[in-house]
């Protein structure tokens, strides 16, 4: 590599480096963290053990060679493992104080016309090869249809159709003792955030929502509605949810949901059977208000399934929404499943650092979260004009909301996983699709990631 190469690669790191610092000046990142209870630990602040970890992604490493290995920080691996493993620290509190100071910059970039919204997913957090984790529970995987061994990352995070934040998660385990391979093994004081959140790892994840959904919105944190897969769509769920927010889910043919239609309890099946359709080949096949057996009114759309000669329904407690927006708002939820695969392939959340300890888990876990936010923050800075000098003259049109037709493209794409067991066509579709979505944001590791590898 000629020399010029070598010093535009160092100027990119320089710069990566200056924007990260940037990034934690701005949003008082060190400040967050004391008042989250993070703080001195053995004389080393907090912030200095924070910014550590956090750059391990971005320098291409893994914790035990930039943190164990290297004797240029201040401080030995004793000090960063300690930092992640206290039960005291207040991580929750972290990451939604810095997700609500994000959400407020990126309001500034975001008509008022456009919807914000609230997505809910979970995903594995894969610790096939771990025996004796803390809480390590046998859970399902509903892509391979097989059991693993791990948790279960439930997350609820913004977004305006532009840019994801995630907000709040909970690493759960499993309600149900026999699913457990271990149990908890500290001893905590009942009143520390470790003991809290271990009681959360344990319980059923239609419990854990509306609490989520409440702490976002009492720290001012503004959506128009929330966004479900149809694991979550439950008829108490939804008609806990609603009384906050508006949901629009997917929803499935199962045993446990009824529709009040023409007098009688029918399920999704037999309701689609009895409705009217439109004619021809059209998109929007019909859609019927309809109140749910123990749950709210609503409003369900039938879509047309181009993968198969069936039909997708999404469902919508604002029954007075176009059938049209229903669709392309559900679209938006597409931003949780990239947000995943980033925080998995690429931001290193499984295998960063092997750790035991429940507390450990959830903390670097809340980093994580912070790589992504600076991440999206980053993009959206880069994607939209007016973040450039240009905001306050506000000259230039925002990032276009999403189409009817890109949303139904989004819809169709996340139908997929309801037939990737059929073989591998579907799940090599969608992770091309991430991975040309993400392209962008990785563009900005590499060059850091290749000067680092010289620095050696």
């Amino acid at each position: 590599m000629h020399s010029t190469d070598h010093f535009e690669i160092d100027q990119e790191a320089i710069r990566l480096q200056s924007t990260i610092k940037t990034f934690f000046d701005n949003f008082t990142v060190g400040t967050l963290l004391n008042r989250c209870g993070i703080r001195k630990l053995r004389g080393i602040s907090p912030l200095a053990v924070f910014e550590a970890i956090f750059l391990l992604a971005f320098q291409g490493e893994n914790f035990y060679r930039g943190i164990a290995l290297n004797g240029q920080l201040g401080f030995k691996k004793d000090v960063a493992y300690d930092f992640l493993k206290n039960p005291r620290y207040n991580w929750r509190k972290f990451i939604l104080r810095l997700a609500a100071k994000i959400v407020t910059v990126v309001e500034l970039l975001t008509s008022e016309e456009r919807e914000k919204v609230l997505v809910v997913d979970d995903s594995d957090y894969d610790r096939s090869r771990s025996k004796s984790v803390e809480l390590l529970a046998r859970i399902f995987d509903h892509n391979s249809r097989k059991y693993l061994k791990g948790f279960k990352l439930l997350t609820l995070g913004w977004s305006d159709g532009a840019t994801f934040l995630p907000l709040d998660f909970i690493l759960r385990s499993s309600a149900n003792v026999s699913n457990r391979f271990q149990g908890i093994i500290k001893t905590l004081d009942k009143r520390t955030c470790g003991y809290k959140r271990r009681k959360e790892a344990m319980s059923k994840t239609t419990d854990l929502l509306e609490d989520m959904v409440k702490r976002v919105l009492t720290l001012g944190i503004r959506a128009d509605y929330i966004l479900m897969d149809s694991w979550f769509c439950f008829a108490c769920l939804i008609a806990k949810l609603s009384h906050h927010v508006p949901v629009i889910c997917m929803v499935k043919d199962i045993t446990s949901n009824f529709y009040r239609y023409q007098g009688q309890l029918v399920r999704l099946g037999e309701l689609y059977r009895r409705i009217k359709k439109r004619p021809g080949r059209a998109k929007i096949i019909a859609s019927v208000i309809v109140p749910m057996k123990n749950g709210p009114l609503v409003k369900i759309v039938f879509v047309r399934n181009r993968n198969s000669r069936g039909w997708l329904a999404v469902l919508s407690t604002d029954t007075a929404l176009p059938n049209e927006e229903i669709i392309r708002i559900y679209g938006k939820r597409w931003d949780i499943e990239v947000f995943f695969k980033m925080a998995k392939h690429h931001l290193n959340l499984e295998k960063e650092v092997q750790l035991r300890d429940y507390d450990g888990l959830v903390a670097h876990t809340s980093l994580v979260f912070s790589r992504y936010m600076f991440l999206a923050l980053q993009q959206r800075f880069h994607d939209d004009p007016r973040s450039i000098g240009s905001l306050y003259h506000a000259c230039c049109s925002e990032i276009q909301d999403l189409t009817l037709v890109e949303a139904l493209q989004r819809l169709l794409t996340l139908a997929m996983e309801a037939v990737r067991q059929s073989g591998e066509f579907a799940e090599s579709v969608i992770s091309t699709m991430v991975d040309a979505i993400m392209g962008a944001a990785l563009s900005m590791i590499k060059p850091f990631q290749e000067a680092h590898i010289i620095q050696k």
